[in-house]
C-alpha cells in the first residue's frame, strides 16, 4: 500500500512554523551571546594564578561536557524547584543552553589564547600596559580571529541542540512540529518541512555568522 503526501494542511500551518523558528533563533541568540562572553572570562580566569579558581572551572567544565545536555536542562527546570527555585521554561531553556554553551566555548577560547605568542604579551607589559589592556587589546582580538570559525561552528551545533528544550514545553521549532503532527497525523510531511526548516537556518545562521567575522575580524574568516 503505497503513501500519499499531503501538505494541504501547511497554509494552516505556517504561522506555527514561523512562530517556532522565532523562538528557536531568540534562544540561540541570547544563549551564544552570553556563552561567548562568560566563555571568555573563565577561560582568561583558567589562566590566572588562583588555583581554587583553576580547578573550579576546570571541573564545571569537565561536569558540562560530560553530560548529557537534555539531563542539564532537566535538572535546572525540575530539579532546582525542590530548592525552592522555580524557573519559566524559556529562561530554564536559555540557562541551560547558557552553561552548556560556556562550557564548550571555553575550551575554544583557551585554545585561541594559547595560540598568541607570550612574547607579544611580554613586550606589551614591558611598555607599561596594564594587564587587562593587553588581555582586551592585543590578546583577544588575535585569539578570536583564529577560534572563529570553531565558535561559528559551535553555535550552529548549540542551536540545533536547543529542540531538545521542546521536552520542556518551550514553543521552539520542534515543539511546534510535535504540535502539528499530533493534531494532523503527518508525521512524515511534519518532519520533512522542520528537517528543511532547521537546513536553511543551520546555513543561513552560519554564512551570516560568517559575514559578520569578515567585517569585525581583519583578515577574513572562512
Amino acid at each position: 500500500m503505497g503513501y500519499a503526501l499531503d501538505f494541504g494542511w501547511l497554509n494552516d500551518a505556517v504561522s506555527l512554523i514561523a512562530s517556532g523558528a522565532a523562538m528557536t533563533i531568540f534562544l540561540i541568540a541570547v544563549s551564544a551571546i552570553a556563552g561567548i562572553v562568560l566563555s571568555i572570562l573563565a577561560a582568561a580566569a583558567r589562566r590566572s594564578r588562583h588555583a581554587v579558581l583553576r580547578q573550579g572551572i576546570a571541573g564545571y567544565v569537565e561536569l558540562v561536557r560530560n553530560t548529557p545536555f537534555l539531563v542539564q536542562l532537566f535538572f535546572i527546570f525540575f530539579g532546582l524547584p525542590s530548592l525552592g527555585i522555580r524557573l519559566d521554561p524559556v529562561v530554564a531553556a536559555i540557562l541551560a543552553m547558557t552553561l552548556n554553551m560556556t562550557a564548550y566555548t571555553t575550551e575554544i577560547v583557551g585554545a585561541g589564547l594559547d595560540a598568541v605568542p607570550k612574547g607579544q604579551r611580554e613586550a606589551a607589559l614591558a611598555l607599561g600596559l596594564r594587564p587587562r589592556v593587553v588581555f582586551m587589546k592585543i590578546v583577544l582580538p588575535q585569539a578570536l580571529k583564529v577560534i572563529y570559525p570553531a565558535l561559528t561552528s559551535q553555535i550552529v551545533i548549540m542551536m540545533l541542540e536547543s529542540a531538545v528544550v521542546s521536552q520542556i514545553a518551550v514553543r521552539e521549532l520542534t515543539y511546534e512540529a510535535d504540535m502539528l503532527q499530533a493534531r494532523t497525523f503527518r508525521a512524515f510531511e511534519t518532519y520533512l518541512i522542520v528537517t528543511l526548516v532547521y537546513l536553511a537556518m543551520s546555513i543561513g545562521l552560519r554564512r551570516l555568522l560568517i559575514a559578520g567575522g569578515n567585517r569585525m575580524l581583519a583578515g577574513g574568516v572562512s
